[in-house]
């Protein structure tokens, strides 16, 4: 190339640079520079900060008298005064799952107490809590925040019950050993383990198909979140099997199936305001789902049915399964409720109208489906008659006591009522009894099992 050529285009291209490199270096003048990328931030860290402000420290508190002996009690009446109350704390972990202050915890983490507070893990606010249902067979506990009116809450976001992908990486968020907001990455190990050794002292669980991970789940995880990395809830962490089974970083939690089954038993109305609606829903769907109806409930006798997709409750949408709860309890037992379904592509109104529980799951219904007359006393149901020719005649008799039924506790007559309803005629139930034997000045207590068919 002729030399005289190259430098007008050696200038041309001097030119070019000297104006472009000071406006690259120029910041205009109200924009701010742009955030560099940051190879830490990847997907764990991202689904951390997603889901971490919905996280809560669950402290619970039981009062207990100091010193209960006999010869202690004759000591304080003798001296005329009593040794201060000591109290008993128990840590956990929770999760928001509703703007209004919904909490999912464990029910072993808030069972038995007299008052909770939560922590939220990214700030020292500590909030008064109050138990809304529990669901001992699965362990989950739902709390609602007392709040002042219209404060709102991060909610977690629940993953679908079949998105789960064995070997996936999955986050445990919690209060382990109560030192304060934690977190652990590890991934799913499996989707369906049939655990030993992870059931908490005095729980009788009924969990099937535990999530199992490597992510350390230590005391005080117990009720708190596990996420997968797009921070969705794919369970509630449990426990870690004991070391003493030789067990190294080996973490349970309820899968978010079974997270989904107890708030569908419990969102009702009927665990709140005593209101029997008689259906369940499917917490973690868009739009809300019915899952089943119950024959002769005041959902059946409305006309609602398995499979029908609530659009609207009273003219506004039906929201998710707490809105919708909501929506019942608000309208009670004497006012109608008017439902937009959505059924086999058509739309449907219905008009629902809640009863009183109470009303319905009494002594009467109990006598009707199993042919004994109780009465709820201090230890228990007692069975104050029994009918000749029902269904508990020559297996329950007078002065027995019914404690709980097919494993659950029946504590009051509307707990063995409702536990009966949901039995199709001539199942059998297993009901757990207690007599009194008296022999001379003494007295013997057995306990056992008495198999009755309903009818």
């Amino acid at each position: 190339m002729n030399p005289r050529y190259l430098f007008p285009v050696k200038a041309i291209l001097a030119m070019a640079v000297v104006a472009i490199v000071p406006a690259m270096a120029a910041d205009p003048v109200g924009e701010a520079p742009p955030v560099p990328f940051d190879v830490r931030r990847d997907a764990s860290v991202l689904a951390v900060e997603q889901v971490l402000p919905a996280v809560v420290n669950v402290s619970a508190r039981k009062w207990e008298e100091h010193g209960g002996d006999e010869f202690q009690r004759l000591i304080e009446e003798f001296y005329g005064y009593r040794q201060q109350r000591r109290a008993q704390f128990s840590r956990g972990s929770g999760v928001v799952i509703d703007p209004e202050g919904y909490v999912l915890t464990n029910v072993h983490v808030v069972a038995d107490v007299d008052d909770i507070t939560v922590q939220f893990i990214d700030s020292n606010e500590s909030l008064p809590a109050e138990r809304v249902a529990l669901s001992a067979s699965k362990d989950i506990a739902l709390l609602r925040i007392k709040a002042p009116a219209g404060r709102r809450f991060k909610a977690v976001r629940f993953a679908r019950e079949d998105d789960l992908l064995l070997g996936e990486t999955v986050l445990a968020l919690g209060n382990p050993f109560g030192l304060g907001g934690s977190v652990s990455r590890g991934i799913l190990s499996s989707k369906s383990r049939r655990a030993a050794g992870t059931v908490p002292e005095g729980a009788r669980l009924e969990v099937q198909d535990w999530l199992q991970t490597d992510a350390a789940i230590n005391p005080g995880n117990s009720g708190g979140p596990l996420v997968n990395l797009r921070g969705e809830l794919i369970g509630i962490n449990v426990a870690v099997l004991r070391t003493d089974l030789g067990a190294q970083g080996i973490g349970f939690a309820v899968p978010i199936q079974r997270v989904d089954e107890a708030l569908a038993e419990a969102l009702t109305g009927e665990s709140i305001q005593g209101l029997w609606f008689g259906a369940r829903l499917q917490p973690g769907m868009r739009p809300l789902t019915v899952k089943s109806v119950q024959d002769g409930s005041p959902a059946h006798q409305a006309g609602l049915r398995s499979g029908d997709v609530v659009l609207e409750v009273n003219g506004r949408p039906a929201g998710n399964v707490i809105e919708f709860n909501r929506s019942l309890v608000a309208a009670g037992a004497k006012r109608d409720i008017r439902l937009l379904v959505r059924r086999d592509g058509a739309s449907r109104v219905l008009s629902l109208r809640l009863a009183d529980e109470r009303r319905v799951f009494d002594a009467g219904y109990i006598r009707g489906r199993i042919g004994a007359t109780v009465e709820a006393v201090d230890g228990g149901l007692a069975v104050s008659a029994v009918d000749a020719d029902g269904p508990s005649a020559r297996r329950l008799g007078e002065g027995m006591f019914i404690v709980g039924i097919d494993g659950q506790a029946a504590t009051d007559v509307l707990s063995l009522a409702k536990a009966l309803h949901g039995k199709a005629k001539g199942t059998p139930v297993v009901l757990d009894v207690v007599a009194f034997e008296r022999r001379g000045f003494l007295t013997r207590r057995r306990e056992g099992t008495v198999t009755v068919k309903v009818r």
